[in-house]
């Protein structure tokens, strides 16, 4: 019964993505076309792409920055709670040898 649940789970998670990404594509269609389309030069259109291209890339950049400092940072807590876990074992070794 469980695996009938864990089954419909799973399926249920990937109708989800795959509309979601049909989503995102047909977004980005419908994007590109209305570009293409608008009542612009080529080259204002070129510098129009560029300039939301460069955009977008230093957005990803300064995610993936957020993320490493993130990251970084966990593992530094998660350093210093083990360090203190093995302090505290050590103190409870120490006591219960006397």
């Amino acid at each position: 019964m469980a695996d009938d649940d864990r089954e419909v789970a799973n399926n249920k998670d990937d109708q989800t993505v795959s509309t979601l990404a049909w989503f995102l594509t047909g977004a980005a269609i419908g994007i590109t076309a209305a570009i293409l389309y608008t009542p612009q030069s080529g080259k204002e259109t070129r510098r129009y792409v560029s300039d939301k291209a460069q955009a977008g890339r230093e957005a990803v950049e300064n995610a993936s920055q957020d993320i490493v400092d993130a990251s970084r940072d966990m593992f530094e807590r998660g350093r210093k709670l083990v360090e203190d876990a093995a302090d505290l074992f050590e103190r409870g070794r120490k006591l219960v040898k006397g």
